[in-house]
């Protein structure tokens, strides 16, 4: 399975990242299929830049983003914004009991 993830780089301190798409198997700063951008987290205001057509490329190609990659695509505009995944009933229950029991 492929994801958009970011990689690590930079010495200790001033690290910057590059986001890649990447088998979700390898290490986080393992081997990488192709190099879409990169995020410098240390600039005023933070950096973030990447290739809008090979990213679509990529998630229609299956390639599945992180929470934190993918909150960057949004704000430019290539995905719809993050949503959580709704509970379940069960979840739902099991709050609503412990709740209950605290009162």
């Amino acid at each position: 399975m492929l994801k958009i993830r970011l990689a690590r780089h930079g010495r200790k301190g001033r690290a910057f990242y590059r986001v890649v798409v990447q088998d979700s198997r390898k290490p986080r700063d393992g081997r990488f299929v192709e190099n879409l951008g990169f995020y410098d987290p240390l600039t005023d205001p933070a950096t973030f830049e990447i290739d809008g057509e090979r990213a679509k490329y990529w998630l229609s190609h299956g390639a599945q983003p992180t929470q934190t990659v993918h909150h960057f695509l949004a704000k430019q505009d290539l995905i719809a914004p993050w949503q959580p995944k709704p509970r379940s009933k069960r979840a739902d229950a099991k709050k609503a009991a412990a709740a209950a029991a605290a009162e």
